[in-house]
């Protein structure tokens, strides 16, 4: 099974960013005391204890000092039995591997690096609030490798503002000469409650031109094939099969443990979304109490999450899981849109399985929410 850790904590808040996160570390130590915590009390939940993959997202994960993140990782192996061959992913911030770190992450168990990189260039760094520099970027993956970490993803946005392709172009071909296994490349979009959010309602910047997109995820995507990666899902690309383990579980409806401040945990009929508050975080743990909220999958909830996960990955939807899922009346209610989405040249039907054509691809959201059952 698989196991998610939020860790809440950024040193500065990203522009685009809407994940939960303080940047008041005073409390670091106490949280992660708590998520500990909370590991003991969710022991059971998965339905069996053996874990294939950990993931310590955030925020920013590599913050974690040595101690806390071996009270961590110590918790887990204690309650859980870890095959020897599990995935170990820490997302880390360039500016934050030291050397000494590094170690540190390799010391606990760390085997995989998700380095946000972001892009190469200062003027697009600033205005995205990232805190570390492009020379750190690149530093920061060579020092990794130099320590004998080889399993790294690397993450880029794209449609970031600028007059042209140049930057992107740029940043590409450098990501390109680090020769990680897995990049990550992500389309800037700008949610309500952000920095860019707000820029955005006063006017201060304008909404992401969708054909400057589209252009820039069209290169990305040739680059990166031209490279030698596989886009296994619409931004994710790996070598030689390095996909994200711990990713493709989520994209392939497989359960999981999700543990901290926000986290999300599925078991196959329902879903729980921990409470996106440190302070009342805290305080349930405090009392041996889960801060969740728990929601019954409906049939047509488990059709949609499957649509919209799967259809994005290199593995589709296959038919016979829709049908499953929706107690059998997903091709008699959507049959009709299928043949005009395939009709058009967005979607394709290979072994029976429902996949998106490359053109189908720039309009994968578009067409995933046209297969939703109501």
């Amino acid at each position: 099974m698989h196991l998610y850790i939020h860790i809440p904590f950024c040193r500065q808040a990203c522009h685009y960013c809407d994940f939960h996160f303080s940047t008041n570390t005073e409390r670091k130590r106490e949280i992660t005391e708590a998520i500990a915590r909370e590991i003991v009390l969710r022991k059971e939940y998965l339905p069996t204890p053996e874990i294939h993959t950990i993931y310590l997202g955030g925020g920013t994960p590599s913050l974690l000092d040595e101690e806390e993140l071996s009270l961590l990782l110590n918790t887990i192996h204690t309650h859980f039995s870890v095959r020897s061959t599990a995935e170990i992913t820490l997302e880390a911030n360039p500016d934050d591997l030291t050397d000494q770190k590094l170690e540190q992450f390799v010391k606990a168990g760390v085997n995989r690096l998700s380095i946000g990189i972001q892009s190469f260039d200062e003027a697009h760094l600033k205005h995205l609030h990232r805190i570390h520099t492009a020379v750190e970027a690149g530093d920061s993956v060579k020092r990794a490798q130099d320590l004998g970490i080889t399993n790294i993803s690397v993450d880029l946005i794209y449609a970031v503002p600028a007059p042209d392709h140049t930057i992107l172009e740029k940043d590409v071909q450098k990501v390109l000469a680090l020769d990680v296994p897995h990049i990550s490349a992500y389309c800037l979009t700008v949610e309500p409650q952000t920095v860019f959010g707000n820029w955005l309602k006063k006017g201060k910047i304008k909404p992401i031109d969708e054909e400057f997109a589209a252009r820039q995820f069209e290169y990305v995507v040739k680059s990166l094939a031209e490279g030698g990666y596989e886009q296994y899902e619409i931004s994710n690309f790996a070598r030689n099969s390095h996909y994200s383990r711990h990713n493709s579980a989520y994209w392939q409806r497989r359960p999981y443990l999700g543990v901290g401040p926000s986290a999300h945990s599925y078991n196959g009929t329902s879903r729980q979304y921990n409470i996106s508050n440190n302070a009342q975080y805290l305080t349930a743990l405090h009392k041996g109490e889960i801060p969740t909220t728990i929601e019954q999958l409906t049939p047509a909830d488990q059709v949609n999450e499957y649509l919209l996960t799967g259809l994005r990955t290199k593995w589709g939807c296959r038919l016979d899981m829709l049908s499953e899922l929706s107690n059998g009346n997903f091709l008699a209610r959507q049959g009709k849109e299928i043949f005009r989405l395939i009709e058009s040249g967005w979607l394709y039907l290979h072994d029976e399985t429902l996949l998106l054509t490359e053109s189908g691809k720039l309009f994968a959201d578009r067409i995933t929410s046209e297969l939703f059952l109501d």
